[in-house]
């Protein structure tokens, strides 16, 4: 006959060892899964854009006041090409002759230049540009007279250049219809092609794209000329495109959302950016930095002026293109949306179901801490291998 070996119930067996938390082996792995680099490959960050979107809002509308204070009381500081005056071209390898003593020269003929001289080019290619007010013909020659004896230099050695404000006007007329147009065929397009909620956001984008982009430019006092126009109207296309980017993909997540009480149109839309982070991270990163180049290098570094007010106005309007597209255009659309009674009812049908799976929960955590009550019914049976003691008699 066999012999029950078990130990009886408080015995000194070894108790079995209690789950605990993940070994160490296990957790490097656990980290990399969860750290925020691996987060943003698979899109799977939990940012609250929509949810802090009051903030986003705040902090936007204080920057803004700040560039259009700038634009209202210092204005910009056009070029020749739109207030119109005359360009100095002076050709010289000789380096001796700088940009603070054309400047001198300039000031002695009588005739002070419109902003500091620009030095282009280097060796036998090497120029500088100095720009003045409008002249007659009379008093362009003389003072090229005066100029090219203080310096030393010969007839050949300048070239200039007249041109009247008229110009600068027509163009800032046909560029502000060339905008109004755009916006005409984006707000258009986008209404079509997904809602109009989401073509208000977009334009709302994009205006603040334009309005910081100018009022940067007004209080950093850079010159206005042709490439800043050309600028302003690349950087539209740029800060739509990323926009777009991420409305398609809340589209996606919105679709049929109305017939089920899992999410709401913002927690939709939320996930979207969140899923197309990494993708406007790489996007403006390989814009900006190129841009920047030119900037800080080639402008900062190299002295090469004439470059400096197209790389200004790329680099803070792709900036300020990524800022728009992430933290105005989508919260935008959801506040918009859910201001609708049928979205108004999933959130209440979301939040309905989400508070009874919760009390549910918290019932059912209730009864397990209570564990088990007899009510006079039979003793549970032992566990299996465990001899029942006996009662001791009194």
């Amino acid at each position: 006959m066999a012999t029950d070996t078990t130990p009886p119930d408080g015995g000194n067996d070894v108790p079995e060892a209690p789950a605990g938390p993940t070994t160490t082996a296990t957790r490097p792995a656990d980290a990399d899964k969860h750290s925020i680099l691996s987060q943003l490959y698979r899109g799977e960050t939990r940012i609250g854009f929509v949810k802090a979107r009051r903030k986003w809002y705040a902090v936007s509308a204080i920057v803004m006041l700040i560039c259009i204070g700038s634009l209202v009381f210092r204005g910009f500081n056009f070029g020749v090409a739109f207030a119109g005056g005359t360009t100095f071209q002076i050709k010289t390898s000789n380096e001796s002759i700088t940009t603070d003593k054309v400047n001198d020269a300039f000031v002695k003929a009588g005739e002070e230049p419109d902003g500091a001289p620009q030095e282009v080019g280097n060796a036998a290619n090497r120029q500088l540009i100095v720009n003045v007010g409008t002249l007659t013909p009379a008093k362009q020659e003389a003072l090229q007279t005066k100029v090219q004896q203080e310096l030393g230099l010969g007839r050949s050695s300048f070239t200039s250049t007249s041109i009247g404000s008229q110009w600068g006007h027509d163009t800032t007329i046909k560029a502000a219809q060339g905008l109004v147009i755009f916006l005409i065929a984006v707000t258009i397009y986008i209404a079509l092609r997904y809602q109009w909620r989401m073509a208000v956001g977009a334009i709302s984008a994009l205006i603040f794209d334009l309005m910081i982009t100018a009022g940067i430019y007004s209080i950093i006092g850079f010159e206005v000329t042709p490439s800043t126009i050309v600028g302003l109207l690349t950087i539209l296309g740029f800060s739509l495109y990323d926009t777009v980017v991420v409305y398609d993909k809340v589209a996606e997540n919105a679709k049929d959302i109305l017939a089920g009480s899992r999410t709401t149109y913002g927690e939709a839309a939320n996930l979207a950016v969140n899923q197309t982070l990494m993708r406007s991270i790489n996007t403006s990163l390989i814009g900006l930095l190129p841009v920047a180049g030119l900037l800080f290098v080639g402008a900062g570094v190299l002295g090469v002026g004439t470059i400096k007010d197209l790389a200004l106005i790329l680099f803070v309007g792709l900036a300020s293109g990524a800022y728009s597209s992430l933290f105005l255009a989508t919260p935008i659309v959801v506040d918009l949306t859910e201001r609708e009674p049928r979205y108004k009812a999933l959130t209440a049908r979301v939040e309905a179901k989400r508070n009874s799976l919760r009390k549910r929960s918290e019932d059912d955590g209730t009864l397990a801490a209570a564990g088990p009550v007899n009510r006079g019914g039979p003793m549970p049976a032992p566990k299996p291998g465990v001899r029942p003691q006996q009662r001791r008699k009194r």
